[in-house]
């Protein structure tokens, strides 16, 4: 695929199939519209091409409101590279590009830009400024403009919506194995591994300290869980606790993992993990011997869930 940070830095003269939107979490609805944009592309010898945005046109036109996200930009980046588009086009959102004109954007972007002879798009996708424009509109423009409009079902678009709804509600409700049924993969954390207070080292259980420089990003529910990661092409398994560790007094809110039967420094490694199973509700235990005691627990419910499933 040829990602493309910025839609001004895209030439090509090739004509292109574009869909547009998030495709925030680019879960199995998201996929199935991906895979037709790919196959009308192979058919028609177009490129293919999905428009995103970023930021999320909510974290500007709305400051307010504190939008959480399934993935971050090089998360969503990432899925989508292995779908077999051709490029990722990701336009940068501010209040300037938010008053362009519905013509304006069609003639300047999908049209000059783009080359677009066929748009697929949602019955209910609006865009222009004030989203004053529909799906009708495009049709109109595509008559005038040469490119043809191509309408996802409903049941699709209400599909797409109803998995990211569930989604979410799943990940803030510590349900991570119907969050990655919905996905169609394993949910992830992407962050850079730092140093913390050692205090899993002084357990017994030495953890690594994942920041995550995205604010945007929805963390699940706070608690234990089974979780895996690719390190120097090895998959690792540990367990990983999302909370405030309230037993040895924690002041915020921290992201920790164990790997088992591993020992090598990660420290300033960018590193993703995947989320597979629910262990817990994090617990503020009586004394650190009685914690101690819970992480081996932990470690031996983990070790069985990853046995299952191999």
């Amino acid at each position: 695929m040829g990602n493309i940070n910025s839609i001004e830095s895209y030439q090509s003269n090739f004509n292109t199939v574009v869909t547009i939107g998030t495709f925030d979490g680019v879960h199995i609805g998201h996929q199935k519209i991906i895979k037709r944009l790919v196959n009308t592309g192979k058919a028609n010898n177009l490129k293919s091409v999905i428009l995103t945005f970023f930021p999320h046109p909510r974290m500007v036109l709305q400051k307010e409101a504190k939008i959480k996200l399934i993935n971050t930009i090089d998360e969503r980046t990432h899925i989508i590279d292995n779908l077999g588009l051709d490029f990722l086009l990701i336009k940068k959102f501010t209040n300037e590009f938010s008053r362009l004109s519905a013509e304006d954007f069609v003639k300047q972007i999908l049209v000059d830009k783009l080359h677009v002879k066929k748009v697929i798009i949602g019955y209910d996708h609006r865009f222009g400024r004030n989203r004053n424009a529909d799906i009708e509109d495009l049709k109109t423009f595509g008559g005038l403009y040469n490119f043809e409009v191509e309408e996802i079902s409903a049941q699709d678009i209400d599909d797409v919506a109803v998995s990211s709804t569930k989604i979410r509600k799943a990940l803030n409700e510590g349900n991570i194995e119907t969050a990655n049924r919905y996905l169609g993969y394993d949910f992830m954390l992407t962050g850079t591994i730092i140093k913390g207070k050692g205090l899993g080292k002084q357990l017994g259980f030495p953890t690594a300290n994942i920041q995550i420089k995205e604010d945007y990003k929805l963390i699940p529910k706070q608690g234990s869980y089974v979780v895996s990661a690719l390190i120097n092409n090895q998959k690792i398994y540990g367990m990983l606790n999302i909370g405030m560790n309230p037993t040895v007094n924690g002041e915020k809110e921290s992201i920790e993992v164990h790997f088992f039967n591993f020992n090598q420094d990660l420290y300033n490694k960018n590193i993703q993990i995947n989320l597979l199973h629910r262990l817990r509700d994090e617990i503020k235990f009586n004394s650190v011997e009685a914690l101690k005691k819970q992480l081996s627990k932990d470690q031996q419910t983990s070790l069985n869930y990853i046995k299952s499933k191999l």
